[in-house]
This record gives structure tokens, sequence and C-alpha cells, in this order.
């Protein structure tokens, strides 16, 4: 019972100098490793920022893991994640199996209710982003966009080609 406020001096300077050390080396490599792996997170790099955040945390705390080996498996997730991103940018296969694609919620005032079921999204969640984006009325909208990061894109119903920046959204029927 007496080490649960205090271990050791040793212990105390080790978390000290292992915690800076793997800090300053898990920013520079992700500064490295390019915009991407900071990017707003769809469900990989939400994978890849827990498993960061945890082998940190094993890092600091375990005596049993020494900071090289901390910082070697920061290195191979962040390449991992890099290598993953490559390919997905050069293979729709890869792509499809890392990312979500975009669905369409409610297009030209019709709620699309199976796809808001199937993503379990409800209408007042989608009433409320388009109050948070200063819409007053629902005919306002041309589309409801639930983003591969699960945020909602709220499009101004405008004439003539509406599709345009929904060419890549899946579309289920109501």
């Amino acid at each position: 019972m007496e080490k649960v406020f205090f271990d050791s001096w040793e212990s105390v300077l080790r978390t000290l100098i292992i915690g800076v050390l793997a800090y300053a080396v898990l920013v520079l490599q992700l500064r490295v490793s390019g915009k991407r792996t900071l990017s707003k997170m769809n469900a990989f790099d939400f994978i890849v920022t827990v498993a960061l955040g945890s082998t940190l945390a094993t890092v600091l705390l375990s005596k049993d893991v020494a900071l090289l080996d901390g910082l070697l498996a920061f290195g191979l997730l962040i390449l991992l994640q890099f290598v993953i991103t490559w390919l997905s940018v050069r293979h729709a296969a890869i792509s499809d199996l890392v990312k979500a694609k975009p669905v369409l919620l409610l297009f030209q005032g019709n709620y699309l209710w199976e796809a808001m079921k199937a993503e379990r999204i409800t209408k007042e969640e989608i009433l409320a982003a388009m109050r948070s984006q200063g819409i007053s009325a629902v005919e306002e909208v041309g589309a409801v966009v639930l983003e591969t990061e699960g945020s909602l894109s709220i499009i101004k119903k405008i004439e003539g080609n509406e599709s345009s920046v929904l060419e890549d959204v899946s579309k289920r029927e109501a």
C-alpha cells in the first residue's frame, strides 16, 4: 500500500525523461508523416490514434518497455497508417475497406428514412445540424450527407445541377 502515492525518485525521473522524449518523437513523427495523419478522423484513423495513445501510455508507465521499443512502435503504427492511406488513394478496393462512404440522408426536402435507420441518425440530429448552419427551413436544404468521419454536411438548395457535389455519396431510397 505504501507505493500508492510514491514509488521512488528513480521512477519519477524515468517517467519524466521517457515522457518528454516519447512525446517529442511522437510529435515529430506525426509531423513528418503528413497532414493526413492528423486530419479529421474516420474509423481507421481513430483506431491508429487510440493505438498511438495506448503505446504512449505503455511506454510512459511500464518499466518493462524500453524507450527505443516504444519509439519503434510509434514509427511502425505511423508507417502502417501511411502505407494504408497511400494504397487507399491508389486502389479503390483498399479505400473501400478502410473508409466508409458518405451517405445521403435527406434529398430535396425528403428524409431518406432507410438510410437514416441504417446509419442510426435521427430526424432531430439532422434538424440540429441544419440549425447550427443557420438554416431556418428544411425547404432551404438540397441535401444532408453523413460524411465518412461522422459529421453532417448541409448542402443548400440551388437551381441547376444539385448533384455535382453528391457524386460519391451513397444513395438509398426512402
